[in-house]
């Protein structure tokens, strides 16, 4: 009984000094969500700019512990939670070509990026963290890339700026791309393989398809969670790269250390799509998974609004957005290349 007592001290203490923080962090994401449910636009931007807004209730007493817990253990448990919404079998339905030209766009879409921050003479990781989370997944890309490079005040502010970044092209590319595509006379598939391949956030690819027809919309879908299956893949490469050659180097100039070559939210990400796969999940619990990781995300990135001040975002100067929308066009411009001038998904 001692020892349970113990625990079940430990516990409180923890929850105590952690609630603060977390209420204020929900508090945040049930605005943002008010906001975008009764007056449209992207909760995940409100979230952002609503927590950016209360910067000062980070530098209270009692309350950054529980900010912080919402940034990264939140954030890895939303994560993790993808993976309930995507199967194997979606995956295989895409067809080896399909797969082989998405790739290849994650790929041109990081080197772009690792291109860009050279010739900007910035840090390389925010050439990965920029191209990752345009080529993959938006904002939960940019996150889930930011968890696994070195927690520096740099890294932290430029994370901010994609995140904003990505969601606004995100939505500007909800509303552009759909038009372009009925300029060009683009097939059901063809536009869904486009918008799923080319948006960035989930939300918006969905909204996108949507607007094309069923059959775009579902396209859509379904490659763009396929893109979400890469997020595995390449957090891990990212996370390997700084373990074995930028960790020693970074280590000796009082860089905090790097986490786990397989952090553990990627180990969940994948055993949930095994588990999705199964086809032993019933629908509502796959929904409700849904539902909670998009919670999870805005519940994180409304505190990574808290932890950062807008006057330290404005000392990255326009390069980053730079970045950000240049890499937009080049997976859009390869995207369109391959699957019009290859004619992919030709009906």
């Amino acid at each position: 009984m001692g020892h349970l007592d113990q625990a079940v001290g430990t516990l409180g203490t923890k929850l105590k000094s952690h609630a603060a923080g977390i209420l204020i962090c929900t508090a945040i994401a049930l605005s943002a969500t008010f906001l975008s449910e009764h007056y449209g636009g992207p909760q995940l931007l409100y979230a952002l700019l609503i927590g950016l807004s209360v910067h000062f209730l980070s530098q209270q007493a009692g309350n950054i512990v529980g900010i912080n817990f919402c940034a990264r253990s939140v954030l890895r448990f939303g994560v993790a939670l993808l993976g309930m919404r995507i199967t194997l079998g979606q995956v295989a339905d895409l067809g080896a070509h399909v797969g082989l030209v998405l790739v290849a766009a994650v790929c041109i879409t990081i080197a772009s990026g690792l291109l860009l921050a050279r010739a900007f003479q910035r840090p390389a990781s925010e050439g990965l963290l920029s191209g990752g989370a345009v080529g993959i997944c938006g904002a939960s890309a940019a996150m889930a890339i930011s968890s696994v490079l070195p927690p520096t005040r740099e890294n932290e502010r430029f994370t901010l700026m994609a995140v904003v970044g990505v969601t606004v092209l995100s939505t500007l590319a909800m509303v552009a791309y759909p038009l372009f595509l009925d300029w060009v006379s683009a097939s059901p598939v063809q536009s869904g393989i486009f918008l799923g391949g080319t948006i960035h956030d989930v939300a918006q690819v969905v909204a996108a398809g949507m607007m094309m027809g069923q059959e775009s919309g579902d396209a859509a879908t379904v490659v763009k969670l396929f893109r979400v299956v890469l997020l595995l893949p390449v957090v891990m490469l990212i996370a390997f790269f700084y373990r074995k050659w930028r960790a020693p180097k970074e280590a000796s100039q009082g860089v905090p250390k790097t986490p786990a070559l397989v952090p553990g939210f990627l180990i969940g990400f994948m055993a949930l799509v095994i588990l999705a796969s199964s086809g032993w999940v019933p629908t509502t619990a796959t929904e409700i998974a849904n539902s909670v990781s998009r919670w999870c995300l805005v519940i994180a990135i409304a505190a990574a609004g808290v932890k950062t001040s807008l006057g330290e975002l404005t000392k990255l100067g326009w390069q980053p957005f730079l970045m950000l929308v240049t890499e937009t066009l080049v997976i859009a411009c390869f995207m369109f290349s391959i699957i019009f001038f290859l004619n992919i998904g030709q009906n």
